[in-house]
Protein backbone atom coordinates (compact mmCIF):
# COMPACT_ATOMS: atom_id res chain seq x y z
CA UNK A 1 0.00 0.00 0.00
CA UNK A 2 1.04 3.37 -0.59
CA UNK A 3 -0.76 4.66 2.68
CA UNK A 4 -1.28 3.45 5.76
CA UNK A 5 -4.34 3.86 7.80
CA UNK A 6 -4.96 3.36 11.23
CA UNK A 7 -7.59 3.99 14.37
CA UNK A 8 -7.21 4.59 17.81
CA UNK A 9 -10.49 5.60 19.77
CA UNK A 10 -12.19 6.56 17.02
CA UNK A 11 -9.06 8.36 15.49
CA UNK A 12 -7.98 7.45 11.88
CA UNK A 13 -4.97 8.18 11.00
CA UNK A 14 -3.73 8.30 7.04
CA UNK A 15 -0.39 8.91 6.40
CA UNK A 16 1.14 8.99 3.12
CA UNK A 17 3.84 6.23 2.73
CA UNK A 18 6.35 6.92 -0.31
CA UNK A 19 9.09 8.70 1.31
CA UNK A 20 11.52 7.47 -1.06
CA UNK A 21 9.80 10.05 -3.70
CA UNK A 22 8.93 12.09 -1.09
CA UNK A 23 5.24 10.96 -0.76
CA UNK A 24 4.76 12.47 -4.46
CA UNK A 25 1.26 11.41 -5.94
CA UNK A 26 1.04 8.29 -8.64
CA UNK A 27 -2.12 6.30 -9.44
CA UNK A 28 -1.91 3.74 -7.19
CA UNK A 29 -1.74 6.12 -4.22
CA UNK A 30 -4.64 8.26 -5.61
CA UNK A 31 -6.72 4.78 -5.27
CA UNK A 32 -5.66 4.33 -2.34
CA UNK A 33 -6.34 7.70 -0.53
CA UNK A 34 -10.09 7.32 -2.64
CA UNK A 35 -10.69 3.98 -1.67
CA UNK A 36 -9.28 4.99 2.48
CA UNK A 37 -11.60 8.02 2.97
CA UNK A 38 -14.47 6.54 1.42
CA UNK A 39 -14.58 3.49 3.47
CA UNK A 40 -13.67 6.40 6.69
CA UNK A 41 -16.37 8.45 5.59
CA UNK A 42 -18.83 5.34 5.86
CA UNK A 43 -17.43 4.01 9.22
CA UNK A 44 -19.30 4.90 12.27
CA UNK A 45 -16.44 3.87 14.73
CA UNK A 46 -14.53 6.79 13.12
CA UNK A 47 -14.61 10.40 14.56
CA UNK A 48 -12.34 12.42 12.47
CA UNK A 49 -9.04 11.63 10.10
CA UNK A 50 -5.86 13.27 10.24
CA UNK A 51 -3.92 13.16 7.13
CA UNK A 52 -0.05 13.30 7.10
CA UNK A 53 2.76 12.08 5.57
CA UNK A 54 6.01 9.84 5.98
CA UNK A 55 9.59 10.74 6.28
CA UNK A 56 10.63 13.85 5.40
CA UNK A 57 8.12 15.85 3.61
CA UNK A 58 4.18 15.96 3.37
CA UNK A 59 3.89 15.41 -0.50
CA UNK A 60 6.15 16.60 -3.66
CA UNK A 61 2.83 16.65 -5.15
CA UNK A 62 2.33 14.40 -8.87
CA UNK A 63 4.79 11.46 -9.46
CA UNK A 64 6.35 13.11 -12.27
CA UNK A 65 7.04 9.12 -13.70
CA UNK A 66 3.50 8.72 -13.38
CA UNK A 67 2.88 11.78 -15.78
CA UNK A 68 4.92 11.47 -17.99
CA UNK A 69 3.25 8.12 -18.93
CA UNK A 70 -0.26 9.38 -18.72
CA UNK A 71 0.98 12.25 -21.06
CA UNK A 72 2.28 9.06 -22.93
CA UNK A 73 -1.49 8.11 -23.69
CA UNK A 74 -4.09 9.01 -25.51
CA UNK A 75 -6.36 11.85 -25.09
CA UNK A 76 -8.74 9.56 -23.13
CA UNK A 77 -7.08 7.10 -21.09
CA UNK A 78 -4.74 10.72 -19.71
CA UNK A 79 -8.39 12.45 -19.05
CA UNK A 80 -9.27 9.08 -17.29
CA UNK A 81 -6.19 9.43 -15.29
CA UNK A 82 -6.58 13.13 -14.42
CA UNK A 83 -10.39 12.37 -13.64
CA UNK A 84 -9.44 9.81 -10.90
CA UNK A 85 -6.89 12.42 -9.17
CA UNK A 86 -10.21 14.98 -9.30
CA UNK A 87 -12.49 12.39 -7.90
CA UNK A 88 -9.73 11.69 -4.91
CA UNK A 89 -9.32 14.94 -3.83
CA UNK A 90 -13.02 15.62 -3.92
CA UNK A 91 -13.77 12.76 -2.00
CA UNK A 92 -11.26 14.05 0.67
CA UNK A 93 -12.91 17.36 0.40
CA UNK A 94 -17.05 15.78 1.17
CA UNK A 95 -15.40 13.22 3.60
CA UNK A 96 -18.24 13.83 6.18
CA UNK A 97 -15.65 13.22 9.28
CA UNK A 98 -13.19 16.43 9.69
CA UNK A 99 -10.29 16.06 8.06
CA UNK A 100 -6.78 17.17 9.97
CA UNK A 101 -3.76 17.77 8.13
CA UNK A 102 -0.51 17.80 9.76
CA UNK A 103 2.13 19.38 7.47
CA UNK A 104 5.66 17.85 7.93
CA UNK A 105 8.47 19.03 5.55
CA UNK A 106 7.28 20.09 2.17
CA UNK A 107 3.83 20.31 0.42
CA UNK A 108 4.04 21.20 -3.67
CA UNK A 109 1.43 21.05 -6.49
CA UNK A 110 -0.82 18.50 -5.55
CA UNK A 111 0.25 18.58 -1.78
CA UNK A 112 -1.29 21.78 -1.05
CA UNK A 113 -4.26 20.55 -3.10
CA UNK A 114 -4.76 17.66 -0.53
CA UNK A 115 -3.86 20.26 2.41
CA UNK A 116 -6.44 22.43 0.89
CA UNK A 117 -9.32 19.70 0.75
CA UNK A 118 -9.00 19.30 4.40
CA UNK A 119 -11.07 21.11 6.71
CA UNK A 120 -8.03 22.41 9.73
CA UNK A 121 -4.60 22.67 8.91
CA UNK A 122 -1.66 22.60 11.36
CA UNK A 123 1.55 22.68 9.72
CA UNK A 124 5.34 22.62 11.20
CA UNK A 125 7.20 25.41 11.70
CA UNK A 126 9.62 24.36 8.71
CA UNK A 127 6.80 23.42 6.64
CA UNK A 128 7.36 24.96 2.82
CA UNK A 129 4.35 25.39 0.09
CA UNK A 130 4.40 26.19 -3.55
CA UNK A 131 2.11 25.85 -6.02
CA UNK A 132 4.82 24.82 -8.41
CA UNK A 133 2.96 23.44 -11.41
CA UNK A 134 3.57 26.34 -14.16
CA UNK A 135 7.70 25.83 -13.73
CA UNK A 136 7.56 22.42 -15.57
CA UNK A 137 4.69 23.89 -18.19
CA UNK A 138 1.85 22.15 -16.37
CA UNK A 139 -1.30 23.50 -14.46
CA UNK A 140 -2.53 23.24 -10.78
CA UNK A 141 -6.22 22.35 -12.45
CA UNK A 142 -7.76 19.40 -10.36
CA UNK A 143 -6.05 21.54 -7.54
CA UNK A 144 -7.80 25.10 -8.37
CA UNK A 145 -11.20 24.93 -6.58
CA UNK A 146 -10.31 23.60 -3.29
CA UNK A 147 -6.96 26.00 -3.57
CA UNK A 148 -8.58 29.36 -4.78
CA UNK A 149 -11.67 28.43 -2.39
CA UNK A 150 -8.97 28.23 0.35
CA UNK A 151 -6.51 31.56 -0.17
CA UNK A 152 -9.11 33.41 -2.40
CA UNK A 153 -8.69 34.43 -6.08
CA UNK A 154 -5.80 37.12 -5.19
CA UNK A 155 -3.55 35.15 -3.85
CA UNK A 156 -4.23 31.90 -5.82
CA UNK A 157 -2.91 34.52 -8.92
CA UNK A 158 0.35 35.14 -7.21
CA UNK A 159 1.00 31.54 -6.09
CA UNK A 160 -0.75 29.72 -8.81
CA UNK A 161 1.37 32.14 -11.15
CA UNK A 162 4.98 32.58 -9.27
CA UNK A 163 5.09 29.28 -8.46
CA UNK A 164 7.24 30.53 -5.46
CA UNK A 165 7.47 28.71 -2.48
CA UNK A 166 6.29 29.93 0.32
CA UNK A 167 6.75 29.33 4.31
CA UNK A 168 4.12 28.26 7.29
CA UNK A 169 3.93 31.78 8.39
CA UNK A 170 2.78 32.84 4.56
CA UNK A 171 0.88 30.04 4.49
CA UNK A 172 -1.03 31.11 7.54
CA UNK A 173 -1.30 34.60 6.65
CA UNK A 174 -3.18 33.81 3.48
CA UNK A 175 -5.49 30.94 4.68
CA UNK A 176 -4.31 27.96 3.66
CA UNK A 177 -2.74 26.47 7.56
CA UNK A 178 -4.81 27.47 10.60
CA UNK A 179 -2.28 26.87 13.10
CA UNK A 180 1.77 26.50 13.21
CA UNK A 181 2.92 23.73 15.70
CA UNK A 182 4.14 20.35 15.91
CA UNK A 183 1.32 18.27 16.63
CA UNK A 184 -2.75 18.99 16.34
CA UNK A 185 -3.44 17.54 20.16
CA UNK A 186 -5.56 20.16 21.01
CA UNK A 187 -7.34 20.63 17.84
CA UNK A 188 -8.27 16.77 18.30
CA UNK A 189 -9.05 16.97 21.45
CA UNK A 190 -11.29 20.27 20.85
CA UNK A 191 -13.55 17.77 17.52
CA UNK A 192 -13.64 14.83 20.12
CA UNK A 193 -16.20 16.91 22.56
CA UNK A 194 -18.29 17.25 19.52
CA UNK A 195 -21.37 15.60 18.46
CA UNK A 196 -20.48 13.41 15.66
CA UNK A 197 -23.73 13.29 13.73
CA UNK A 198 -23.56 17.23 14.36
CA UNK A 199 -20.12 17.63 13.01
CA UNK A 200 -20.61 15.84 10.13
CA UNK A 201 -24.19 18.26 9.42
CA UNK A 202 -22.17 21.15 10.30
CA UNK A 203 -19.58 20.36 7.40
CA UNK A 204 -22.70 20.16 5.10
CA UNK A 205 -23.87 23.03 6.02
CA UNK A 206 -20.61 25.12 5.51
CA UNK A 207 -20.45 23.62 2.18
CA UNK A 208 -24.16 24.76 1.30
CA UNK A 209 -24.49 28.24 2.10
CA UNK A 210 -21.05 29.33 1.63
CA UNK A 211 -21.98 30.95 -1.20
CA UNK A 212 -25.69 30.59 -1.18
CA UNK A 213 -27.83 33.64 -2.00
CA UNK A 214 -29.66 35.18 1.27
CA UNK A 215 -33.20 35.07 0.50
CA UNK A 216 -36.17 32.97 1.69
CA UNK A 217 -34.79 29.59 0.38
CA UNK A 218 -31.59 30.07 2.48
CA UNK A 219 -34.11 31.09 5.63
CA UNK A 220 -35.96 28.53 5.30
CA UNK A 221 -33.45 26.09 4.88
CA UNK A 222 -30.92 27.18 7.77
CA UNK A 223 -34.30 26.84 10.03
CA UNK A 224 -35.69 23.14 8.89
CA UNK A 225 -31.53 22.32 9.51
CA UNK A 226 -32.16 23.33 12.85
CA UNK A 227 -35.34 22.17 13.44
CA UNK A 228 -34.42 19.08 12.21
CA UNK A 229 -31.30 18.84 14.79
CA UNK A 230 -32.45 19.86 17.96
CA UNK A 231 -35.16 17.10 17.67
CA UNK A 232 -32.85 14.66 16.70
CA UNK A 233 -31.75 12.13 19.42
CA UNK A 234 -27.86 13.27 19.80
CA UNK A 235 -29.23 16.85 19.63
CA UNK A 236 -31.45 15.89 22.49
CA UNK A 237 -28.87 14.17 24.15
CA UNK A 238 -26.73 17.28 23.88
CA UNK A 239 -28.78 19.72 25.10
CA UNK A 240 -29.94 17.67 28.18
CA UNK A 241 -26.25 16.42 29.43
CA UNK A 242 -25.49 20.83 29.17
CA UNK A 243 -28.38 20.83 31.68
CA UNK A 244 -27.80 18.03 33.69
CA UNK A 245 -24.03 19.47 33.76
CA UNK A 246 -22.52 15.64 32.55
CA UNK A 247 -20.42 14.51 29.62
CA UNK A 248 -23.01 13.71 26.76
CA UNK A 249 -23.02 10.17 26.02
CA UNK A 250 -20.54 10.60 22.95
CA UNK A 251 -17.58 12.14 25.14
CA UNK A 252 -17.41 9.56 27.35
Amino acid sequence: MTISVSIDRGIARVTLNRPEVHNALNAAMIADLHGAFCRLGDDAGVRLVVLTGTGKNFSAGADLNWMQQAAAQDFDANRKDAMALAQMLYTIDSCPKPVVAVVNGAALGGGVGLVACCDIVVAQPSAQFGLTEVRIGLIPATISPYVTRRIGETQARRYMLTGERFDAETARRIGLVHEIGDDAGAIISNLMANGPDALADTKALIRDVAHATMDEALLAMTAERIAARRASPEGREGIAAFLEKRKPGWAQ
